[in-house]
């Protein structure tokens, strides 16, 4: 199985992984604080960006400089000065205590090295009222994605978010390849 890489400027994704879906389904709104962990070059942090509007912030981190830099291009070419960017392992990153209405996981849980450190933090940064959102790969054979050794289960996942403190609010599949689970504080 090979790894397909996406971009967020790639019309097959949008066939399977619509981010307005996504995100209006997480209930993003205007004013919101949403911050986008492993945002790779936006895929989400942009759309995000577009719906919280101009009163509402998005933090958008990964360790790869050059998707952050597209990110910055793209949001610079579409006037959105609400996205903070930042080139920075998850592991070590806390942009604020209790500033959040949503911590986003896109595909992405998975592949940090100390998922559990990255879930501690995301409950640091989640107001309590703000929600936990981990989209990633279903574990099942598929043409493209991480392989599956790689992945998260359902099962698995559940049991890292409930470690860090968090309690389950839905798990639901969203679309062929991927599964969403809401978690609150």
């Amino acid at each position: 199985m090979s790894k397909r890489l996406f971009r967020s400027d790639d019309p097959e994704r949008l066939k399977w992984q619509d981010p307005d879906h996504i995100l209006s389904k997480i209930g993003i709104k205007p004013g919101m604080v949403f911050i986008d962990m492993g945002c790779g070059d936006g895929y989400f942090a942009l759309p995000a960006a577009r719906k919280v509007g101009p009163r509402g912030k998005i933090y958008a981190n990964d360790i790869d400089p050059g998707a952050i830099e597209r990110l910055r291009i793209q949001a610079e070419k579409e006037g959105l000065d609400n996205i903070i960017t930042e080139v920075k392992a998850a592991e070590e990153t806390m942009v604020c205590e209790e500033c959040a209405d949503r911590v986003f996981f896109g595909i992405d849980l998975h592949d940090f090295n100390e998922a559990a450190v990255v879930l501690r933090n995301a409950k640091k940064m989640l107001r309590p009222s703000g929600l936990l959102i981990d989209l990633d790969w279903k574990d099942e054979p598929m043409p493209f994605g991480p392989p599956p050794e790689k992945r998260f289960s359902v099962e698995k996942a559940r049991t890292l978010i409930t470690s860090a403190g968090f309690r389950i609010i839905s798990v639901q599949d969203s679309g062929p390849y991927h599964y969403l689970i809401i978690a609150g504080r």
